[in-house]
């Protein structure tokens, strides 16, 4: 007679559930590990709450990209160039930038005070004044000076897009030697967004009269990107390539007129892994989007432009990871068990109560046990401070816990924007401090090394902002 066997153990969960293991996931021993990190060694030596970012994670996703589109360049005779442009308000960390810099990308800024990270990265020789620097954003008086400054100190490459027509004047009144400009298109939003029209850039309609009555016979200036955004990013979708072919055509429109102009900027990242459960297809879309412009420039008789990416996210989210541990249960009523973290979710991955923000979240350790369903609760006082919903499942499971027994847990694919928006450095909500940052990294014979970035905040550093 034949015994069944109940898969009720976390393990069987996880691999029934998802596609597993990949994206450098697998478990030696019932306990995770990250691109071969032991994760629960981790934590015995540094401790949890715990930040880690492990830097190889960055420079394949910079190869990734670059070797899709060069073999889309080779499939379809493309002559333009392809350059590959980090966007900084992703992380603008200085571990980050210097990573980035070692594969020799250029960079998208959003504001004033990035041009003062690139000024100091240009003086430790990290970054040369021929590259590129894409200013996007609204620009102020200060970030206007702040270009026309660097201008004039030889970043020849540096192009300020125009968000409208009065930043045109803006730069005008501060630049005295030849500057590359960019104009960015309004994009047409997705259906179900709150407005129609995004916010950001200028109407296509207007373009061509901009360009020819400000730009064209200006002697300080030459149109030489266009540029658009699509805030869903770059997806599978007819909304996408809808909007893609609209814009591409608007290039070709104003290239027929503007003799300089051979760029076109595509902003909107790359999707990045926030489940196991998903699977993207990058190979394709970076072929489409080949094909689309040269299909689109050849039928319209217009030499194909240079292609630029701003891969924010796509470059640093899944370098990563957020480890922490349970502290406690809580069991409100039949239903309602709470695990809770020693930290706050507020505090450590604020987009997951902002913007309601899935991540990859798994346990590191007790996978042979059962499984049960859990909700995860932050230290604050706050309501708002708990995780319960997974992308695949609207559940979130972990292993049952045994007395005596320590489980541990992590958030993976979480190295962008977290720092910025939490106020990094700052004031947390609650007074929970911001948790101990640890680099991981590989020396020139393959083994992982370990740098701790930045300790956990301590009260003294709360005090001193607060005035006390």
């Amino acid at each position: 007679m034949t015994t069944l066997q109940i898969k009720n153990k976390y393990t069987d969960l996880i691999h029934q559930t998802f596609f597993f293991p990949r994206h450098g996931f697998e478990v030696v021993n019932n306990e995770l590990q990250f691109h071969g990190i032991d994760l629960v060694k981790l934590i015995e030596e540094f401790g949890s709450p715990l930040k880690f970012t492990y830097l190889p994670k960055i420079t394949s996703q910079i190869e990734k990209a670059r070797t899709l589109f060069a073999n889309a360049f080779e499939k379809y005779d493309y002559q333009g160039k392809y350059n590959y442009c980090y966007c900084t308000k992703s992380s603008h960390f200085s571990f980050v930038l210097n990573q980035v810099l070692k594969s020799g990308v250029d960079l998208e800024t959003s504001s004033a005070f990035d041009l003062s990270i690139i000024e100091r990265l240009a003086a430790q020789g990290k970054f040369k004044k021929d590259q590129f620097i894409i200013c996007n954003g609204y620009k102020t008086e200060i970030y206007a000076k702040n270009m026309a400054k660097l201008v004039q100190n030889g970043f020849e490459n540096l192009v300020c897009v125009l968000d409208n027509v009065n930043e045109f004047e803006l730069i005008s009144k501060y630049t005295e030697q030849k500057t590359k400009l960019g104009i960015r298109i309004a994009t047409e939003e997705e259906p179900n967004f709150l407005v129609y029209t995004s916010r950001l850039g200028m109407s296509h309609k207007k373009i061509l009269d901009f360009y020819k009555g400000k730009i064209q016979n200006h002697p300080n200036f030459d149109l030489k990107v266009l540029h658009f955004f699509v805030n869903s990013g770059i997806r599978d979708t007819t909304y996408f390539w809808s909007e893609l072919t609209r814009l591409v055509n608007v290039y070709c429109d104003v290239k027929e007129v503007c003799e300089e102009l051979d760029t076109l900027d595509i902003g909107g990242g790359m999707p990045i892994y926030t489940s196991l459960g998903v699977e993207y297809d990058y190979d394709y879309m970076i072929d489409q989007i080949v094909y689309y412009i040269k299909a689109i420039c050849d039928n319209r008789k217009v030499p194909v432009p240079n292609i630029f990416t701003e891969f924010g996210s796509f470059t640093v989210g899944e370098s990563g990871g957020m480890l922490y541990s349970i502290i406690g249960q809580k069991e409100q009523n039949d239903k309602e068990l709470w695990y809770m973290i020693n930290s706050s979710f507020i505090t450590t991955l604020p987009d997951t109560w902002g913007i309601g923000q899935k991540f990859i979240m798994l346990a590191i350790n007790q996978w042979n046990n059962e499984f049960q369903r859990i909700n995860l609760g932050g230290l604050t006082c706050d309501s708002q401070d708990f995780y319960n919903s997974d992308t695949n499942t609207n559940q979130v499971f972990m292993p049952k816990l045994k007395e005596g027994e320590t489980l541990h847990m992590g958030f993976f694919h979480t190295g962008a924007y977290q720092e910025s928006l939490g106020g990094y450095g700052g004031i947390q909500h609650c007074l929970i401090p911001a948790p101990k940052h640890i680099l991981i990294d590989k020396d020139s014979e393959g083994n992982l090394k370990y740098e701790l970035f930045a300790k956990e905040q301590d009260p003294e550093s709360m005090l001193n902002i607060l005035g006390y």
